[in-house]
C-alpha cells in the first residue's frame, strides 16, 4: 500500500464487536485474566500496553517501515529513550548535529545523560567532520534533516555510510519531513524518532512522542524495557488523537509544503528580508540534496529579518493572523524568535524567526506579513 493508504488503515480495523469504523478509546488500565491465568487479549496492564497504544505504534511502524515502534508521553520522552536503549557493548558516544533542537542540549546539560554519555556535536552538512567525528569510539550518530531552526539539510545516506564504517548506530529525528516526505530506513538510519506532538498530531493538542526500530534485536527489547518500566507512556486518548491526526497527515502536508513555498518566495523577494531558509529555494545550500531525498520540502522555514532582535521582535509582535507561539506542525501558522527561547547556547541568529506554516489561506498569510512589515518598517540595513 502507499504511504496515504497505510496512514488511514494499518491498525485500524472496524472494531470487532460493534462495527464501528472509528476506534473506541479504551481507557482501561487493567485487562482480564483468562480462567488458566493468561491474557488472551495480549494486554494485562496499562503501561504495558493499550489497544489505542498498539494502533498507533503498528501503523507509525507500517509508515516509516520499521519492524516496531514504541510511543512515548512526548518527543523528549522518546528522544531520551531512543539514546538510553543504546544497546551493550557500543560507546557511549554520541556524535549530534551542531544545529540541533535545543531541548536535546538542555537533556545534556541538565540531566544524568550528559554524565552517562560522551558527546561532540558537528556540522553534519560538512562529511569531513562528520568522519573525523566518527574517528573515536562511537556507538550513535544522530541526525536532524530539516534542522532546528536553520533548516539545515543532511545528506541521510551519505553520513549513515561513515556511521556504519565506524560501526555507530543511526538515528534520524523525522518529525519535520513526517513519514510522508522522508524515509530514513531507506536512507541507512537505524532508528527514526518523532516528536508526533507536531505534524502528526496536527491540531495543536496531544503531546506524543515514538521511536522506531529498523530491526528486531537487543535494542528493541531494551526499548521496550525503558518503555514500560520507567513509565512515561502516552494515554490511550493521547494515542486515539495521534491516531486520528495519522488520517489526514497526507492530505495536510500538501497544503502545509505548498503554503511554506509560496510564503518563502514573497519573503526571498522582500527587501526587509535579510536570508530566507527554506530548502525549496535554489539558493538554499541543502536544495538538491532534499530534492533527492525528500517528496517534498515540508512546511517549516526560517527568515532573518534586517536590523537584528530588535526588529525581529517589533516585526513579529506587528503580526496579527499569524500568532506567535512556541511548537509546529499545526493547523495554525507560528512565528517565534528562536534565540531567545534558546538562550546563550543558540544557533540562531539574532534577526531569525522561525516559521510554521499552517492551513490558512497563503494569501491571508502573506497579507499579514506584508502589514507586519509595514507597520513595523524594518528596512533593509
Amino acid at each position: 500500500m502507499h504511504p496515504e493508504t497505510i496512514a488511514i488503515h494499518v491498525g485500524q480495523a472496524c472494531d470487532q464487536l460493534t462495527g464501528a469504523v472509528a476506534a473506541p478509546i479504551h481507557l482501561s488500565t487493567t485487562f482480564e485474566r483468562a480462567e488458566d491465568g493468561g491474557f488472551p487479549s495480549g494486554f494485562v496492564y496499562g503501561r504495558d500496553g493499550n489497544p489505542n497504544r498498539h494502533s498507533l505504534e503498528a501503523c507509525l511502524a507500517a509508515l516509516e517501515g520499521g519492524v516496531e515502534a514504541a510511543a512515548f508521553a512526548s518527543g523528549m520522552a522518546a528522544i531520551t529513550a531512543a539514546i538510553e536503549s543504546l544497546p551493550t557493548g557500543l560507546p557511549r558516544r554520541l556524535v549530534l548535529p551542531d544545529d540541533m533542537y535545543f531541548g536535546i542540549r538542555a537533556l545534556i546539560d541538565e540531566t544524568d545523560i550528559g554524565a552517562r554519555f560522551d558527546w561532540v556535536a558537528v556540522d553534519m552538512t560538512d562529511l569531513a567532520a562528520v568522519k573525523a567525528a566518527c574517528a573515536e569510539p562511537t556507538g550513535l550518530v544522530w541526525m536532524e534533516t530539516p534542522s532546528n531552526p536553520l533548516i539545515k539539510i543532511v545528506d541521510i545516506e551519505a553520513v549513515a555510510r561513515i556511521a556504519r564504517a565506524a560501526g555507530a548506530l543511526v538515528a534520524v529525528d523525522n518529525t519535520w519531513a513526517t513519514p510522508l516526505l522522508q524515509r530514513p530506513f531507506a536512507l541507512g538510519a537505524d532508528i527514526v524518532v518523532h516528536s508526533l506532538t507536531k505534524y502528526v498530531g496536527g491540531h495543536s493538542d496531544v503531546m506524543i512522542g515514538a521511536v522506531v526500530l529498523r530491526e528486531n534485536g537487543p535494542q528493541l527489547t531494551l526499548l521496550r524495557a525503558i518503555q514500560n518500566h520507567k513509565g512515561a507512556v502516552p494515554s490511550p486518548f493521547d494515542c486515539w488523537l495521534a491516531l486520528r491526526g495519522m488520517q489526514s497527515l497526507s492530505a495536510r502536508m500538501r497544503v502545509h509544503c505548498a503554503n511554506a513555498e509560496l510564503v518563502a518566495q514573497f519573503l526571498a523577494g522582500h527587501p526587509a528580508v535579510a536570508a530566507v531558509h527554506y530548502p525549496a529555494l535554489e539558493s538554499h545550500p541543502g536544495h538538491a540534496v532534499a530534492k533527492r531525498q525528500m517528496r517534498s520540502f515540508g512546511g517549516m522555514l526560517a527568515f532573518e529579518v534586517h536590523g537584528g532582535r530588535e526588529e525581529a521582535m517589533r516585526f513579529a509582535a506587528g503580526l496579527q493572523l499569524i500568532t506567535r507561539a512556541t511548537s509546529l506542525g499545526g493547523t495554525h501558522t507560528l512565528i517565534e524568535h528562536r534565540a531567545s527561547v534558546e538562550g546563550p547556547q543558540t544557533m540562531a541568529p539574532e534577526g531569525l524567526l522561525r516559521l510554521s506554516v499552517g492551513l490558512e489561506h497563503p494569501d491571508d498569510l502573506i497579507a499579514d506579513l506584508v502589514a507586519a512589515f509595514a507597520a513595523c518598517s524594518v528596512s533593509r540595513s
